[in-house]
């Protein structure tokens, strides 16, 4: 019987609300065993996490330096193989820079850092030790997100012709509002989440979406920022125009003050054939749309969908899966390339995803900043 990868959490404690989704995740297909980790800055909450968790203690440690000096000691057969960063923007960088040095496979929340330049690092430092490293980018593991993907790279849209994508949320409508409330969330404080509030934060899944799903890259942004208060230092809600060519075009919608919403992520890619559109709220339809059809509506489980869809789909067609299931098909990806046993292209989202995603913010941030005017996306 081969043996459970053996995974290792920092942050993700009690009270943490991604700390849970990631868990659950991670034993969804049963290729992980939790071993331990350092879940909380505070020792003796996390040791007291570890034990609701029923894990031997002594595998919770103090600080990541603990944990890597106490992991070595260990057999290689029982030392931590991947290590999942849950923790604040700002910790992301320092901590996957040490996992990825002293040998380790890395799953890690988005935005991957708070910089470019630390993205870079990370990117050139994953290519030289060639280690597994996942970017959380949690939506592209729902199974009718790959479905579309599958069926646009199969031609069944045509050549694509326009790109809608829009996150819109609510939250930060009640906070912004009052002075106290905006100058102590931790998500507009630019030493703790980046230059970046809501473009790091659900931006760059819109971003990643619509590289992901077409399979293309964004040659040039331009991008109109809101900030709402002049001694807000972070946007809270924006629109970016995406050029993939001179031909093929696009517009990324973000907010986190648009009243009332809840999660409302939607997918909408355009061919000279037909279209496809998916809404994150609903994610078990996809709809077709062809000129000379009625409306298709096409969900999981059924055998009319590409492999790669129905991998990701764990029950029978019309019992619900939601954001569980989608991270769990992304740990299950990176189940299967560190057991070097990889059978779908996206299957994760790699590193230079997220290496993608901070340059997208970055840019996004400059061209507001420059007059909102075009600038390149083009790697440098």
């Amino acid at each position: 019987m081969m043996s459970k990868i053996k995974l290792g959490i920092l942050g993700g404690g009690e009270e943490s609300l991604i700390g849970i989704l990631h868990r659950v995740a991670a034993n969804m297909f049963d290729q992980f065993e939790i071993v331990g980790g350092v879940f909380d800055t505070n020792h003796q909450k996390s040791l007291d996490f570890g034990g609701k968790l029923q894990l031997d203690t002594s595998r919770v440690y103090r600080d990541l330096d603990h944990l890597v000096d106490e992991e070595a000691k260990l057999s290689e057969e029982d030392r931590m193989q991947v290590v999942s960063v849950l923790t604040p923007n700002f910790l992301h960088f320092p901590m996957a820079k040490q996992l990825l040095e002293n040998g380790y496979n890395v799953i890690c929340e988005k935005p991957l850092t708070t910089t470019f330049e630390e993205a870079r690092i990370l990117n050139e430092l994953q290519k030289k030790n060639n280690k597994i490293f996942a970017v959380t980018y949690t939506y592209t593991g729902y199974p009718m997100i790959r479905q579309m993907k599958t069926m646009i790279a199969n031609g069944e849209i045509g050549e694509i012709q326009k790109v809608d994508v829009q996150y819109y949320q609510g939250w930060i409508n009640p906070l912004i509002h009052d002075k106290d409330k905006r100058a102590s969330t931790w998500r507009l404080d630019p030493e703790k989440s980046g230059i970046s509030c809501c473009i790091g934060d659900i931006g760059t899944h819109a971003f990643n979406m619509a590289e992901y799903v077409t399979g293309m890259q964004v040659k040039n942004i331009l991008s109109d920022l809101n900030y709402l208060y002049e001694d807000n230092p972070m946007d809270i809600d924006g629109t970016v125009l995406l050029r993939f060519s001179e031909k093929i075009k696009g517009v990324l919608r973000a907010s986190q003050i648009a009243t009332g919403e809840e999660n409302n992520f939607t997918v909408k890619i355009y061919g000279d054939k037909g279209g496809l559109k998916w809404e994150q709220e609903n994610p078990n339809y996809l709809y077709l749309l062809k000129e000379d059809q009625p409306l298709q509506v096409l969900k999981p489980g059924h055998a009319y969908n590409s492999d790669f869809s129905l991998e990701g789909t764990k029950l029978p067609a019309g019992h619900p899966e939601g954001i569980f299931d989608s991270m769990g098909n992304i740990y299950y990806g990176v189940a299967q390339a560190i057991e070097d046993n990889s059978k779908f292209e996206g299957a994760y989202p790699k590193l230079h995803d997220g290496y993608r995603g901070m340059h997208f913010i970055e840019q996004t941030v400059a061209s507001h900043k420059q007059g909102n005017v075009w600038v390149s996306m083009e790697e440098e």
